[in-house]
């Protein structure tokens, strides 16, 4: 209890916080943030539905990558967002803290999100992976591991079901469109996912190894292409 409590300070220092909200949830979840956003009726069982994903998934071992994990990292946001992004798998960070994109790569995100959309990451997005455990040394998920956890991929985006979908680099965009994706030559391309947009761009790490006025430029034209189908 007292480790996740740690982690869930840490969780809450990484958004920015300065001080502990008045009421934490039991599960240690992430504080909910006033949104003004309508929800539609269809959307308003949508945390109920993606805890009944997170329960069918529980403590999972259909693959090799539950050996060596610390937590599962199941997702993140407001399950009612019209954004989602979907990035490749937890980091170290994230198998410590089981929550997506808190490490230097989830700044990076948060960063995209907040200062180069202006939303809010919490509260106008949600985030998740296509594996839902750490692959040993951060090395891309194996197609067996893929197999395992995509169907629980599908089930999050299905009861989300946002406007816009972007897949952060290579192995994302690949599960998604079900063929190898050179991202390189195809991020900033405009797909469909399940009768849903989909937007391929590089993942936030590529930027961190690869931090050019190129690569920065290029996300951030991906970005405004996302903002203009929302409509923000």
């Amino acid at each position: 209890m007292l480790q996740e409590l740690k982690n869930y300070l840490l969780f809450l220092k990484d958004y920015g916080y300065t001080e502990i909200p008045q009421q934490i949830e039991l599960n240690l979840s992430p504080p909910k943030k006033t949104s003004k956003t309508h929800t539609s009726p269809s959307k308003q069982n949508n945390p109920d539905l993606l805890q009944a994903v997170q329960d069918e998934l529980g403590d999972c071992t259909r693959c090799k990558l539950s050996e060596g994990r610390n937590k599962i990292v199941f997702g993140s946001g407001n399950p009612n967002a019209d954004l989602v992004f979907v990035g490749e798998g937890p980091g170290k960070d994230e198998d410590e803290q089981g929550f997506p994109f808190v490490g230097r790569a989830g700044k990076k995100l948060t960063e995209i999100i907040e200062k180069g959309m202006g939303l809010n990451r919490e509260q106008d997005t949600y985030i998740c992976n296509i594996v839902k455990c750490r692959p040993p040394g951060n090395r891309d998920p194996e197609a067996e591991e893929i197999s395992a956890c995509k169907p629980f991929l599908l089930k999050q985006l299905e009861v989300i079901r946002p406007k816009v979908i972007v897949a952060l680099g290579k192995p994302a965009s690949s599960t998604l469109l079900g063929r190898s994706v050179p991202i390189t030559k195809e991020r900033g391309t405009w797909h469909e996912f399940e009768g849903i947009k989909l937007m391929l761009t590089f993942h936030p790490a590529y930027l961190l190894r690869f931090y050019t006025v190129e690569n920065r430029k290029a996300v951030h034209e991906d970005m405004k292409k996302v903002l203009e189908v929302l409509g923000k």
